[in-house]
């Protein structure tokens, strides 16, 4: 890649991004990438996210410039510049009272935006199991749960019926319960163990590979066999600076490539978006495990039939 793009703030990335990510896609025959952990929300929930990452480099001891801070038409388009068929509006609230709200906005974008998998999201409060059940019904296809935002266990009385009526749905859930950037109280692969213990039927995807506990989320995909996990940030120059993957693992990780997902955190990346799938792509775990997890993994678990 070479030049550079600007983008709203001034802040520079690569040109030729979109034509990168075609030769990608063309070299391993791909007909588009379903990335599952891509963020779309409303404008003002947004910019008080860009505002955490512009002030987490003294916490992460790594700056975090958001690469794409741009209005929500110039992300979408961004989006499918890279070939992106399918991609999610993970929304999470960090309080009682927003989840309804946020469900509400996730339907209108998915309507908007038909290319993006409708998305839900829920929290520990009086009437979850209600508006996760309309959610459902409404036609949601996957939700996000963030239990370092959130600060909720996973395990909270008033989540057991949403997670039951989840597993028996079938619906996937892209949980943030890893104990990256930074621990929270009822992050690290215990609590949601414990969910899981009730619930193995659960279709959860564990956002940025389980990251720092990679070996552990590891042993819960081994054991249930609808744990799945994205690669947001994971294998990235960042992420390695931050918290390396063990070599020592790459060797499960190959054998759990139909339960690896794509996933990017676009926008909220400080780098472009081609140094994901550069990352996959020098694991040298082979063309067929890249395809999987690129494409066909995704494609497989939200149904598409074409792209």
């Amino acid at each position: 890649m070479c030049g550079v793009d600007e983008g709203r703030d001034g802040r520079k990335r690569p040109a030729g991004e979109g034509a990168w990510v075609r030769a990608f896609r063309e070299r391993y025959g791909l007909p588009g990438l379903v990335d599952v952990h891509t963020h779309f929300m409303p404008e003002r929930v947004l910019r008080k996210v860009w505002a955490y990452f512009d002030a987490v480099g003294p916490t992460t001891g790594l700056a975090w410039p958001i690469t794409y801070r741009e209005e929500e038409d110039r992300r979408v388009e961004l989006l499918r510049e890279f070939g992106v068929v399918r991609f999610t509006s993970m929304l999470y609230p960090h309080k009682a009272g927003m989840a309804r709200w946020l469900n509400g906005w996730a339907a209108d974008f998915a309507a908007r935006v038909p290319d993006c998998l409708h998305t839900a999201t829920f929290f520990p409060e009086e009437g979850v199991a209600g508006y996760v059940r309309e959610a459902v019904e409404g036609g949601a296809v996957v939700f996000k749960a963030h239990l370092q935002v959130g600060a909720y266990d996973p395990d909270d009385p008033l989540l057991e019926p949403v997670w039951g009526l989840l597993a028996e749905a079938g619906v996937p859930i892209v949980i943030h319960c890893g104990s990256g950037p930074a621990p929270g109280r009822h992050t690290g692969p215990e609590p949601i163990a414990r969910v899981l213990g009730r619930h193995p039927g659960l279709r959860l995807m564990v956002a940025h590979m389980g990251m720092p506990e990679y070996g552990d989320f590891l042993d819960l995909a081994e054991r249930y066999p609808e744990v799945r996990l994205d690669t947001t940030m994971a294998f990235t120059d960042f992420a390695e600076r931050l918290a390396p993957f063990p070599v020592e693992e790459r060797g499960r990780l190959r054998d759990l490539g139909g339960r690896i997902l794509l996933g990017s955190d676009f926008p909220n990346i400080p780098y472009g978006y081609p140094h994901q799938l550069e990352a996959l792509e020098r694991l040298e775990l082979g063309p067929d495990w890249l395809r999987a997890v690129c494409y066909g993994n995704g494609a497989g678990l939200f149904g598409l039939t074409s792209a």
